[in-house]
């Protein structure tokens, strides 16, 4: 069997470097990180009026305070510099995206975007930017665009300096994550009227990386490990889902099993997985709404439109406060905009269109990528008669003690249904999430899950 899975992945390595077209930017090329670009890709300069600010570094630890893994808002004594409505969102709709002035049409009443000063916040560690940089020159992309090569060395942002669409869309897929991180969240789905139960979850993931028990070559085409325990409401509680993330999808998919408690056992799963329904979320998103977006990229056409500026969420740290309950963000039709917070940045547009032939509840998809961090902040779902059905977004804070770009929640609103979801809520757990945990390969395996469901 082991010698089975050699040739396998032999043969794997071989058919993509055959196949391979290299995108490396040339030695000059990449000199730009970290002098007119940020080390990660960004425009380094501000904009022509000064509304976008230049980098100048993002925000260091203790920035503010951080207590239990919670991080204070460094900018909570400032006052939004105006609002947008749905009397004024016309005004401003060249820096809104289409989902957005829906939300306005859907909720006119009571649907606001309200913007502040522009902070460039996103620091990571150093060795992420010398990471980036070496990727720059050395990372490939396959012919099909669902595979990278070369890439097993520096495993982040492999084209900090993109070229199409599918290059941006990969530096959000492997964006620097922390190493290994534990978090207790809870994920709600209200009715249209507001009413809603909670469904509560512990999950963690691990980077080969940053893992004990991983030999030479065994996790090259692993970008981490992601293990998900639902632990109420008592109907659901122990249900766990294990998830194996490859790098390239198509020839070696991303391998998931499911214990289910009520049954005490361990299945394969795959339809975890592209239009697959999402764990507990009553038909509110997909598998590959996770992180607003994941997994293989094999079913869209990626088309880079280019950089625009844009009113988008942004050092979210009031949002995640421990001080806040959930009653205080979940609305109907919509969570508490009085408590987000946007700014103008710039992005990056991609439009991901459904090939020919290709299955997928959404169309496409049109995406906005924070241009400093290379998170995905908007994304505009539309289903197959070309009608806008669903909105996402992703209320962004940078944690300044770990160098990560963060979420503080993310939301998806179905624009028919009048409902919504929301995921990795922390305000009532315990603590914040928890990096640099201690992590295996024996903490990730199919036998493990059995362990892990509580009931």
């Amino acid at each position: 069997m082991k010698t089975t899975k050699v040739l396998r992945v032999g043969v794997l390595s071989l058919s993509l470097l055959a196949s391979g077209v290299m995108a490396a930017v040339s030695p000059q090329e990449a000199e730009q990180l970290g002098t007119t670009l940020t080390p990660l890709g960004g425009q380094k300069a501000g904009n022509a009026d000064g509304s976008i600010p230049a980098w100048n570094g993002g925000l260091k630890p203790g920035a503010g305070a951080y207590n239990n893994g919670f991080l204070s808002d460094p900018f909570a004594a400032e006052k939004p510099l105006f609002v947008i409505t749905a009397a004024n969102a016309a005004q401003y709709k060249d820096k809104l995206s289409a989902g957005q002035m829906a939300m306005f049409q859907r909720y006119a009443d009571t649907y606001k975007i309200p913007v502040y000063p522009t902070h460039r916040t996103a620091a990571s560690p150093q060795h992420i930017y010398d990471l980036a940089k070496k990727s720059a020159v050395t990372t490939g992309l396959s012919a099909d665009g669902n595979a990278l090569l070369n890439f097993s060395e520096t495993r982040y942002y492999p084209f900090p300096i993109p070229k199409s669409g599918i290059e941006v869309l990969w530096n959000h897929t492997t964006r620097y994550r922390g190493q290994n991180f534990q978090r207790t969240s809870a994920q709600i789905t209200p009715q249209a009227n507001g009413s809603y139960s909670v469904v509560q979850m512990e999950d963690e993931m691990a980077a080969p990386q940053y893992m004990q028990g991983v030999g030479k070559g065994q996790a090259d085409n692993v970008i981490y490990y992601y293990k998900q325990r639902v632990t109420g409401p008592a109907r659901l509680a122990g249900n766990v889902l294990l998830v194996h993330e490859t790098i390239d999808q198509v020839n070696e998919p991303r391998m998931a099993w499911q214990y289910n408690a009520g049954q005490r056992r361990v299945r394969r799963a795959p339809q975890v997985a592209y239009d697959g329904p999402g764990t507990a979320a009553d038909g509110m998103r997909t598998s590959d709404n996770g992180d607003l977006f994941n997994g293989a990229p094999d079913r869209y056409d990626w088309k880079l439109i280019g950089k625009k500026e844009m009113y988008i969420p942004y050092n979210n740290y009031k949002l995640q406060s421990p001080k806040l309950k959930y009653d205080d963000i979940i609305k109907p039709g919509h969570i508490n905009q009085d408590l987000t917070r946007y700014e103008l940045h710039r992005v990056w547009e991609v439009e991901a269109t459904l090939k020919q032939g290709a299955r997928n509840i959404y169309a496409k998809r049109h995406m906005y990528f924070d241009e400093d961090t290379w998170a995905l902040v908007e994304v505009d779902h539309y289903d197959g008669r070309g009608q806008l059905w669903r909105v996402g977004e992703g209320f962004q804070m940078n944690d300044y003690e770990n160098g990560i770009a963060s979420y503080a929640m993310q939301s998806i609103y179905d624009l028919t249904a009048g409902r919504y979801i929301v995921l990795n809520l922390l305000n009532e757990s315990p603590k914040g999430i928890q990096y640099g945990i201690q992590a295996s390969m024996n903490d990730f395996t199919p036998a493990a899950l059995r362990n892990d469901g509580i009931r």
